[in-house]
């Protein structure tokens, strides 16, 4: 069923019950990408509740749907990963953010490492955060996700992302050399009850990975000394468009299935 993301404010209530009002770019697709009509179903999310929708009206601008049902939002883990990714080459990133937020993420924040071969332009990377974040709207409406993640832009001072990673409840550094725990061995000693749904707090966790060349001894005290946890994430060498995936399904494993 296609799914819509809206604001809030497009909620209207009328004598008939409550109604929904898709503009702009969501009135495009639902009328000449989708090719909808008057009588099918769509699903429509505010970030905050899912509503089951019957669409009853196209005037060409807006497209207008009857809510027929609706709940909260059930589809969001127990807890907001926020993945911090060095930039890899190539359309990499576009794949790191398409299937970490089908795996969960809440947040994307790319960065430069001393081994990034690609590096931020000022001049283009206005367009290239509206293209990820597309690529995240897209991604969430495929996954049934309940939000839209957020993609931030390049952040260029490693010291501003290890301060920031070490304000989550758990901060993951990815790495393959020395000094690391099994980041199951981390989760499941260290953070055995973050998810305890009693609590009423729904803890962060940063997950900060690598580009393709890894980060270097000097980066990994740096992470360490900031609070990080260094973990290793197994045997075997890990592309860096892969490892973001492997964590946030070790992550939904430990705390969701």
């Amino acid at each position: 069923m296609p799914r819509f993301f809206v604001r809030p404010e497009d909620i209207r209530t009328d004598t008939e019950g409550a109604v929904v009002i898709l503009t702009g770019d969501n009135a495009r697709h639902a009328t000449y990408s989708l090719r909808l009509a008057v009588g099918d179903s769509v699903t429509v999310c505010d970030q905050s509740h899912v509503y089951q929708c019957i669409l009853t009206h196209f005037d060409g601008q807006t497209v207008e749907a009857r809510i027929i049902a609706s709940s909260a939002v059930d589809t969001e883990p127990p807890y907001r990963a926020v993945l911090y990714q060095a930039l890899p080459k190539g359309d990499k990133l576009d794949t790191v953010i398409q299937k970490a937020v089908e795996c969960g993420v809440h947040e994307i924040v790319p960065f430069e490492s001393s081994r990034c071969i690609v590096h931020a332009k000022p001049e283009s990377e206005g367009k290239k955060l509206e293209r990820r974040q597309r690529i995240a709207e897209e991604a969430a409406k495929q996954s049934g996700r309940g939000i839209i993640p957020t993609v931030g832009a390049t952040v260029t001072d490693l010291g501003v992302v290890f301060r920031q990673a070490a304000l989550a409840d758990i901060a993951l550094f990815c790495y393959e050399g020395e000094g690391t725990r099994p980041m199951g061995d981390i989760l499941r000693k260290d953070f055995p009850d973050v998810c305890d749904q009693n609590a009423g707090h729904r803890p962060t966790v940063a997950i900060v990975v690598g580009s393709e060349g890894g980060f270097s001894p000097e980066e990994a005290d740096m992470a360490q000394e900031a609070g990080l946890l260094l973990t290793g994430l197994g045997p075997r060498i890990l592309r860096t468009e892969t490892a973001a995936c492997v964590v946030l399904s070790c992550l939904s494993y430990q705390f969701e299935l």
